[in-house]
Order: structure tokens, then C-alpha cells, then sequence
């Protein structure tokens, strides 16, 4: 049995569809583990969505940003932008229960030593931690108040961690740093105002798996969500946004499950396969 993680399809489903080929995946034998941004900018969203719907336990699905935005798009709390390609599944005749396939997706995921999220760990979070504060998102995002929780989803505050938040902030908090997180100051601070690679943020900033004492360095993490990042070859970290719809390519990580139990110390690099997508979009539009 293979386990395969997948960087950010972005409505893709061609691409998805080959590189499914390419991998030689098999339901009966193989799980995906999708790493968020199942949807949006790409030509075939509700393809993306109903091919995964098919899978069932075969393929396990983080919500990435984009993701979020379909949710709260298809309830009216924002309004599409020019970019947006959703308009497919809000139309589509299975729309509602696209939608509600979606809310019941995960926030986090973990095999394993494998942390999986669409954007990042906040440094003082611990694996485990990190898995309890996602349910809290699930939970809210599962249940008949999701609508409500939508509004208060939005905004870049607070932008630090503290134990004691409640409420909106917390939730905010927790959905803004496995979401939207790429870089962090040294104190573990959010800023969200940077959407390049590494060398090209302010010099008080660094990607947030590199912020000195992360809880999580013991721990192997796979993410999506920033195409433009560039990480050297390392056995801790890998980014799968490998730039799908941008020009780039949809790629997926091949692991075993006996490969799973690695410590960071005794793992290899991470390995990807990939197959390319044409572009559609500028990466940081």
C-alpha cells in the first residue's frame, strides 16, 4: 500500500487525472492525501470535487484557502472576484452536496511522523496541538453554524498565538496559520503581507519552518499553498505547491507506510512525482 501526498490541484482536473496515471494509483490499494486548494483558478472545479467525492476513504482532503473562500462565496458572505473559477460547482445541479462534502474535510491530518496542512505550523504548536486546534475548525465548519462562523473568519488579527484565546480570535487564528501562514518573525508572529520567496521578505521575516525553537522540528511536515517558495532538498519540510495552473506542475510525494515512522533524523529527502499544467494565472495575482 502507497500513500500519496498531493500539492494544490486548483481545479485541475486534467492535471490530476494524469498524474493519478502517471503514479498508477489504485483505490483498492492506495490513499491520496490532498494538501488544500482542492478548487479554484483552474478550468474543471466541480470535476476536481466529484472525482474526489468518488473516491470515499481513498483520498483524504485538507481545506486550503481557496477552499474556504468557495464556502463562504457559496453562502453569500463574500463576493467572487475576477479570478475566481468557481462558478462551476455554485451552479452545478450537485452543488449542495459538493459543498457539504467539502465543510467535512479536514484542517490538519498526521501519519505517522507526517504533519500534513495547506499552509504552515505556528512555532509553538506541537504536533498534537496542532491536531486538537484544527478539530476545533472542523468542528465549527461541520456543524448547522458554519454559515454563521464565515464572517468572522476573515482579517489578519490577532497575528500571534496565545493559549488563552476564545472565541472568533481563536478560530481565526487557528484557520489563518493552517491556511494562509508562509512567513512568521522570530517571536512567531504572522505577517501575511508577503507572498514571494524567501529573499524577497523584509529581513525581520522568515518562512515559519525556520523560526529558531518551532515545536514541531521533530516532526516531518508536507504543505501546499506557496508556489514560490524554494526549499533545498530537506527531510523535515516539503512544499507540493509545485505551481499547477500557474505554469507549473501538480505533484505528489510517494511515501510507504513503514516510511511514515520515520524521525526527521533517519528519513531521506523528500522525493516528488509530477506532471506539468499549463498556465492560466500569475502566481501572485
Amino acid at each position: 500500500m502507497a500513500l500519496y501526498l498531493i500539492g494544490d490541484v486548483q481545479g485541475c482536473d486534467s492535471a490530476l487525472e494524469r498524474l493519478l496515471q502517471h503514479i498508477d494509483f489504485s483505490p483498492s490499494r492506495d490513499t491520496l492525501y490532498l494538501l488544500g486548494d482542492l478548487v479554484n483558478r483552474g478550468p474543471d472545479n466541480v470535476g476536481v470535487l466529484r472525482r474526489l467525492m468518488a473516491l470515499g476513504s481513498s483520498a483524504q482532503c485538507l481545506l486550503g484557502n481557496h477552499d474556504l473562500h468557495l464556502l463562504a462565496v457559496s453562502c453569500g458572505v463574500r463576493q467572487p472576484n475576477k479570478q475566481d473559477t468557481i462558478q462551476d460547482i455554485l451552479t452545478a445541479p450537485d452543488s449542495h452536496d459538493l459543498l457539504h462534502w467539502l465543510r467535512h474535510q479536514n484542517m490538519a491530518m498526521h501519519v505517522g511522523n507526517v504533519l500534513m496542512v495547506h499552509a504552515g505550523v505556528l512555532p509553538p504548536w506541537t504536533a498534537a496541538q496542532t491536531l486538537a486546534l484544527a478539530s476545533e475548525v472542523e468542528a465549527v465548519l461541520r456543524s448547522d453554524d458554519w454559515v454563521h462562523f464565515m464572517p468572522q473568519m476573515y482579517g489578519g488579527m490577532p497575528n500571534v498565538w496565545r493559549d488563552d484565546l476564545a472565541g472568533a480570535d481563536r478560530l481565526r487564528v487557528i484557520v489563518n496559520a493552517l491556511t494562509r501562514l508562509r512567513f512568521c518573525d522570530a517571536h512567531g508572529a504572522m505577517d501575511f503581507s508577503v507572498k514571494e520567496s524567501a529573499d524577497k521578505a523584509p529581513a525581520h521575516l522568515m518562512p515559519w519552518f525556520d523560526v529558531p525553537g518551532r515545536l514541531t522540528a521533530d516532526t516531518r511536515i508536507a504543505f501546499g499553498h506557496w508556489s514560490t517558495v524554494h526549499i533545498a532538498d530537506r527531510a523535515d519540510v516539503m512544499c507540493l505547491d509545485d505551481g499547477c495552473v500557474w505554469g507549473g506542475c501538480l505533484s505528489a510525494a510517494k511515501l510507504e507506510a513503514s516510511d511514515t515512522l520515520l524521525t526527521v533524523n533517519e528519513a531521506p529527502a523528500w522525493e516528488r512525482l509530477s506532471v506539468t499544467c499549463p498556465q492560466t494565472m500569475d502566481p501572485l495575482a
